[in-house]
């Protein structure tokens, strides 16, 4: 059996990961409802977004990792969770875009917005780039396009989270305009050790008048 042959039999099985710095991939074992994957691929997050033939684009919480042997254990989200969220995003006309390469997903960015009425103004960005496409400014005209929509929809505030050493994703995060407000100290613990993460936004001054008045 060649490689091509491979692919096409497991291909089901094959989950695409995506955090805010990056892509790797998983499988998806439906026995164990389990995603297994690398330790380097989860880099640290407490979830990850995670997409394939098996379910639609959903997050997905990191229940165990194991830096010695490189695994790292994801929960497999429901299918019916993952549709509600895709469906939701589409029927809140929250901003979302995806970056093709010969028709396939290299790239996406969303903004999600916040339920609560007072909150109503906020929304979170989450986007992921696979390491074959990093380093061409992609995640730059990413996030770029979708905060200029999330402009037009009125949003006030957009923030996001990153670990405090993620130094790559937060020097983009500032050139794009977001702000450092202030550190969540042992925000996360994964296998054992504490992380802290910096809480970063972005403020539509236009909007805000807009909102408030």
């Amino acid at each position: 059996m060649d490689a091509q042959q491979i692919i096409e039999q497991y291909q089901n099985a094959v989950i695409q990961i995506a955090t805010a710095t990056g892509t790797g991939t998983g499988f998806y074992i439906k026995e164990y409802d389990l995603i297994v994957t690398n330790d380097h691929v989860v880099a640290e997050n407490a979830e990850v977004t995670v997409a394939g033939k098996a379910f639609e684009k959903t997050m997905s919480r990191v229940w165990y990792t194991d830096r010695k042997h490189d695994l790292a254990f994801l929960e497999a989200p429901p299918l019916a969770i993952a549709r509600d969220f895709v469906r939701g995003m589409i029927e809140k006309r929250n901003p979302q875009f995806v970056a093709l390469a010969e028709d396939e997903v290299v790239g996406w960015c969303d903004i999600s917005r916040h339920e609560r009425p007072v909150h109503a103004h906020r929304g979170t960005l989450g986007m992921g780039i696979i390491p074959a496409h990093r380093g061409r400014g992609l995640g730059r005209q990413l996030i770029e396009t979708t905060l200029d929509a999330a402009r037009r929809q009125g949003f006030v505030r957009v923030e996001l989270s990153a670990y405090t050493d993620n130094t790559r994703a937060i020097a983009l995060y500032r050139k794009v305009g977001f702000v450092e407000e202030g550190v969540e100290r042992d925000a996360a613990c994964i296998d054992g050790r504490y992380r802290d993460m910096v809480i970063m936004a972005t403020i539509d001054k236009a909007n805000r008048d807009a909102w408030r008045g």
